[in-house]
């Protein structure tokens, strides 16, 4: 039986974070502490704690640490090969769950279909949700990408964010989408500028913006409907 002192160095944090993690899943971890969980797998001896935050701080929160690649995530000191096998396979895990879930498709091939989806899943939301639905060639769902909550503006909603999933899952096409909390479901300024500048750049990436969607829980506003796209 080892003694305490031959136990690694966060050995015991390590531990508590795990059994936090079977006891109560995700709730109440902060973004550094899911990255250190991660990187723990790889590095079962190692206190990735330092480490973990600085990668938090690099990539700007945790989203962008688990969209990084291996060459990123070797940009922060401590993190090598073995040590990010916990976040390389969390990426490929989501991605092979996000192309099963065809099995069971969701198809949005009308406007209707798409408004009674989005408005089950943002539509009574307090906060504005920005969301891109992934679809294949025949517009059947692969998956929908929360971008931002919160009000909606450029710097919340950059291309990058939008694009990115849809390259990475191979989408064919894209709706975007949001939902106006106050019910009032006409575009505003910001939402015709951030309109047209992502279908500029689906038309750079070869990813066809189909329409944008405003929701509420009383009605919806289609981009491409008004002829505004």
């Amino acid at each position: 039986m080892a003694k305490i002192k031959d136990l690694p160095k966060g050995a015991g944090h390590r531990g508590r974070l795990r059994d936090r993690f079977l006891q109560s899943g995700l709730n109440g971890f902060l973004d550094y502490e899911i990255i250190e969980l991660l990187l723990t797998l790889g590095t079962p001896r190692k206190d990735c704690k330092q480490i973990a935050k600085t990668a938090i701080k690099q990539f700007k929160g945790l989203r962008g640490v688990l969209d990084a690649s291996l060459d990123e995530l070797q940009t922060i000191k401590g993190i090598g090969p073995s040590n990010a096998f916990g976040i390389k396979l969390f990426q490929s895990i989501s991605e092979r769950y996000a192309r099963e879930k065809l099995t069971s498709k969701i198809s949005l091939t009308s406007p209707q279909k798409v408004t009674d989806y989005l408005r089950e899943k943002i539509g009574r939301e307090k906060k504005e949700h920005f969301v891109v639905l992934l679809l294949d060639s025949q517009n059947n769902l692969i998956h929908i990408n929360d971008i931002s909550i919160g009000t909606l503006n450029e710097t919340l909603v950059h291309p990058r964010e939008v694009f990115e999933p849809a390259i990475r899952l191979l989408a064919a096409r894209i709706i975007v989408a949001h939902n106006h909390p106050s019910g009032d479901i006409e575009p505003s300024d910001e939402d015709l500028g951030l309109t047209q500048r992502l279908l500029s750049v689906g038309e750079l990436t070869g990813i066809h913006v189909i329409d944008h969607f405003i929701v509420s829980s009383v009605g919806y506003f289609s981009f491409k409907e008004k002829g505004l796209l």
